[in-house]
């Protein structure tokens, strides 16, 4: 079997065939993760308030099974395939022909390029899998942000520890850069929102953001921060613009900010010292 993973495109293809099923999960995540904290909010306030709250159906990750939020219909194995079920389905639900939204082949699909490119470029070994667990937790996050707003402290914290542990030997920077990473990055994004916010009295950011890129920090080091500050800004606002323009958001409507720290992570994860780099190069 190590054999195998030795190979170079054999290993990227197991990979990209395994980010394929967990795509597949995250999407549970994606969808289900906010209800969760949800319902934990409501039993913590009602508790506070001394009230009991009516009884509800079981909802983690792994029940109720999936079931067409139009219908019902419980979703069975052979239309829970990642990608080719929502192709042979022509991304409709088999029992009342509601449409599937495509957010879903789209998940998959890129979590198993991005698996599969991680693979190939770390090669059979820790780093891969620690660039794959970061893929993965950056695409939760994404998915999230991206609905909710949320970054939940559930996938951010536990990203932040584990960046530090993978670090512990220097996989991807040294742990006094990990650790300065995990500090710089929170405290950058809290002083930029407690400025923004003395300045303007509103909140420019919610505190997820500095806890992603805390995370990032303590994945990558402190050297990436900057780079990673300035695409995750730049992209923002640019998407930002192009929304506003195409009227789809208006001047006060909140964009989410997660994304685009995630994409900067992700390109800092595979180029951070070439942009880093070139980023200096500039001053």
């Amino acid at each position: 079997m190590i054999a195998l993973f030795a190979d170079p495109a054999a290993f990227a293809a197991a990979a990209g065939l395994l980010g394929l099923v967990v795509g597949s999960f995250l999407n549970v995540v994606i969808h289900r993760l906010p209800q969760m904290m949800e319902r934990d909010w409501q039993s913590q306030c009602a508790e506070l308030r001394g009230e009991e709250l009516p009884p509800a159906a079981p909802l983690t990750l792994s029940k109720p099974r999936s079931r067409c939020p139009h219908c019902g219909h419980q979703i069975t194995a052979l239309e829970n395939i990642p990608l080719l079920s929502w192709l042979f389905l022509r991304g409709k639900c088999s029992a009342c022909g509601a449409a599937i939204s495509i957010r879903y082949p789209l998940v998959e699909a890129v979590t198993g390029l991005l698996t599969a490119f991680a693979a190939w470029h770390f090669g059979f070994g820790w780093a891969a899998a620690g660039a794959i667990a970061f893929i993965w937790a950056m695409i939760a996050l994404t998915g999230i942000d991206f609905d909710t707003q949320l970054l939940p402290d559930s996938i951010t914290l536990p990203l932040l520890w584990l960046g530090l542990a993978f670090n512990l030997f220097g996989t991807y920077t040294s742990l006094s850069s990990a650790v300065i990473g995990a500090m710089a990055g929170y405290l950058s994004l809290w002083s930029v929102y407690w400025g923004f916010k003395l300045a303007t009295g509103k909140e420019g950011m919610g505190f997820g953001d500095f806890k992603l890129l805390a995370a990032i920090g303590a994945w990558l080091g402190w050297q990436v921060l900057p780079m990673t500050i300035l695409l995750s800004s730049l992209v923002g606002a640019i998407v930002g613009i192009v929304l506003i323009v195409a009227a789809r958001h208006g001047r006060n409507v909140p964009i989410p900010f997660g994304p685009y720290l995630a994409a900067a992570g992700l390109l800092a994860l595979f180029w951070g010292k070439p942009l880093t780099q070139t980023y200096l190069g500039l001053f």
